[in-house]
């Protein structure tokens, strides 16, 4: 067995990642308000030892739902419900620093660290659409570099709140009468540009200390953060070697923000048609291809790089004169791997959208068993991944496929466990146990 595990965890988008995916005969389109259907998907993940699920959200309705299952249920909720039904998966859910507040966000993923054993990680955004503003009584969207300084402060004053109970902190005897020792609970007295919060937190410390941090931007904001904060990373490639480069430069990062690139996995999102030859796998994409709605795919690259191209041919060739590469979503990670695409393959506009339908930027590839698990291999021992977020085209089936044909190829290579070998979605990630920052101090409540 390779001392040198990857990291497998299974994204879940409702009807599956490629945008025709509910239409697909194949898919559960009508069970995605079934919490029993996603407690299922999480129990064969499970079964198959993979390190968690991980759930996606945004704080805004999307303007083009009109075409696809685009609603949102509020992870954390769904995740407790889905701890209760497993024992060993990690949860991941999306929450955003932009339109949260932190004493709140703290309370609800200590509470599901605690409820589901330390299995609770918090995929950290800023969030990148400009609608969700309205919904929160802001007159506009705060720009890039506003949401990242907002995130910083965030990330400092709710990891103070998550440690404001030392670990030995409650006492609980009966006998004495003494349930929680005041001297190690702690205000956090945090005053800054964005937020003024006293603390200590109303619950204590979890049992991963803190919530597995989890980030997913790949713009220069972003990769800054990522290296400092994330202790896990969702990223988006279309290329070896760009995944390469990312992974090289996350590693440095982290090196000098002190921290050891060992505490920092790297997992990119892959999406895999799979089917016993290359020509079968090939129409099998082609037959989700076919099913895609031009007017919703446009709208998908319209909100990418921030051009109506509505009225084009779409067989004719990429407008590339058009996009305006110094607009602020030029600093988008999205934004550039779309450009990049257009750029290295000159699509027309039909090719591009087809591209992006599969996992909206993410790497998706189509092949046998072997090929995928080639693959993923390829990218794991070659500096680019430590790990895949697995993002099945459609659900169920989608996944029991990769689990069925392309994990046991993963474990008869000793890429991949065949038993968890520990408890929390830290152990199954191989990160540290973090120490309270507030760990010797004689500051406490009075």
């Amino acid at each position: 067995m390779s001392k040198r595990q990857l990291s497998l965890n299974l994204f879940i988008y409702p009807g599956g990642h490629h945008e025709a995916a509910w239409r697909y005969q194949g898919s559960a389109a009508d069970r995605i308000l079934d919490v029993s259907y996603y407690q299922e998907l999480a129990q064969r993940a499970e079964a198959q030892k993979f390190d968690a699920i991980f759930f996606a959200d945004g704080p805004a309705l999307a303007d083009n739902v009109r075409y696809a299952q685009r609603f949102r249920f509020e992870p954390i909720t769904w995740l407790a419900a889905i701890a209760v039904a497993t024992k060993r998966i990690g949860l991941i859910a999306t929450a955003s620093t932009t339109y949260t507040e932190p004493y709140n966000l703290a309370r609800l993923f200590a509470s599901l660290d605690h409820l589901s054993g330390g299995r609770a990680g918090w995929n950290i955004v800023t969030t990148s659409t400009a609608q969700a503003a309205q919904n929160f009584g802001l007159p506009e969207h705060p720009p890039h570099h506003e949401r990242y300084e907002r995130a910083r402060e965030y990330i400092d004053v709710i990891t103070r709140l998550w440690d404001s109970w030392e670990d030995d902190a409650v006492v609980n005897d009966p006998a004495s009468g003494i349930f929680a020792d005041t001297g190690k609970i702690h205000p956090i007295d945090h005053v800054g540009k964005h937020f003024r919060v006293r603390g200590p937190l109303n619950i204590s410390r979890t049992p991963q200390g803190r919530p597995v941090y989890v980030q997913a931007g790949s713009s220069d904001d972003g990769r800054a953060f990522a290296a400092r904060y994330a202790e896990a990373i969702f990223t988006a490639h279309q290329t070896l070697a760009s995944a390469q480069e990312f992974y090289a430069d996350i590693k440095r990062q982290a090196r000098a923000f002190d921290r050891s690139p060992d505490q920092v996995r790297i997992l990119p999102g892959i999406s895999p048609f799979i089917a016993s030859t290359q020509a079968e796998a090939d129409l099998l994409q082609d037959e989700f291809n076919e099913l895609i709605q031009p007017e919703y795919s446009l709208t998908q690259l319209r909100q990418m790089i921030g051009l109506d191209l509505s009225g084009f041919d779409l067989d004719g060739p990429f407008p590339r004169h058009l996009i305006d590469t110094g607009s602020a979503r030029g600093v988008a990670s999205r934004f550039k791997l779309v450009v990049d695409i257009v750029d290295r393959e000159q699509p027309t506009i039909r090719q591009l959208v087809q591209r992006l339908a599969g996992a909206r930027g993410h790497w998706v590839i189509a092949g046998p068993p072997e090929k995928i698990a080639d693959n993923i291999q390829t990218w794991f021992d070659n500096g680019a991944a430590d790990g895949f977020n697995v993002m099945p085209p459609w659900l169920p089936g989608g996944f029991d496929i990769f689990a069925e044909q392309v994990v046991p190829i993963l474990r008869k290579r000793g890429l991949f466990r065949g038993e968890y070998s520990g408890t929390t979605l830290r152990d199954h990630f191989g990160l540290s146990r973090p120490q309270s920052v507030f760990s010797g101090s004689i500051k406490a409540i009075a």
